[in-house]
């Protein structure tokens, strides 16, 4: 096990930019078949301009080392190359990352509902935004921005299926690889003081929620996470694999 915190004393503890890759890089090193590992990340997390492509809302996810100010943040893409591609056939990664904006921190091409149920390119949120705007248009008489609003939808919908596609055929590994995340791509992840001790508001409902039931499937500690968040915050908890 290898634990880097910001009060560590060893500067080989501290979770530096390159310390954070070094362990990342040790945890999968020799990845086996029957080889299970597991990552947990509670810290700040931010966004970038995506550069190649892979992300439908045109950010990459990212996390802050410590030194991130100095030796740059780590991106989803970085992250995915180290953890994901190696990995074999028959082994397991099991990642937390309770970090804002952490919903596709690993970059994995499945993320699931409550329900089950693969989320495809939010068409139906989009068309929503689109059609109100092309309705304010109308009010105002302007028709040229009614036919430049729909048409920007249908080019950001086949945008949106284009990348999940891509996604799923570059993105997609042998291994078992399951991440829970704090919240939305778009949203912040809390924290929270509990039991006296500060802590993140995901990781606390996590923790307790396996606590309660051990022999629990994925969907279930997911929808039980989210309910214990759903008292106190708005963000909710992704399930990617």
């Amino acid at each position: 096990m290898v634990i880097l915190t910001d009060e560590q004393r060893d500067p080989k503890l501290i979770p530096t930019r390159s310390n954070i890759i070094a362990a990342m890089r040790w945890l999968v090193n020799n990845a086996a078949p029957n080889d299970s590992f597991f990552l947990h990340f509670s810290g700040h997390g931010g966004q970038k301009r995506d550069n190649d492509g892979d992300e439908e809302d045109g950010y990459d996810e990212t996390i802050m080392p410590l030194d991130f100010q100095t030796a740059g943040e780590i991106v989803d893409d970085e992250m995915h190359a180290i953890l994901v591609r190696p990995l074999p056939a028959g082994c397991r990664l099991t990642v937390i990352f309770d970090s804002c904006h952490s919903g596709t921190a690993l970059d994995l091409p499945y993320v699931y509902s409550t329900k089950g149920l693969i989320k495809e390119p939010n068409l139906l949120s989009d068309a929503k935004s689109s059609l109100m705007d092309a309705g304010k248009s109308y009010l105002r008489g302007d028709i040229k921005a009614i036919g430049t609003t729909l048409f920007a939808l249908g080019k950001k919908a086949a945008t949106g299926q284009k990348v999940a596609r891509k996604n799923r055929e570059t993105k997609s590994s042998p291994a078992d690889v399951i991440m829970f995340s704090g919240c939305k791509d778009l949203q912040t992840s809390a924290d929270t003081m509990e039991a006296g001790q500060n802590t993140g508001a995901m990781s606390y409902a996590f923790i307790k929620t396996l606590s309660q039931n051990r022999n629990i499937t994925y969907k279930q500690l997911l929808y039980g996470v989210r309910e214990i968040l759903a008292a106190k915050y708005s963000q909710k908890p992704q399930l990617s694999s």
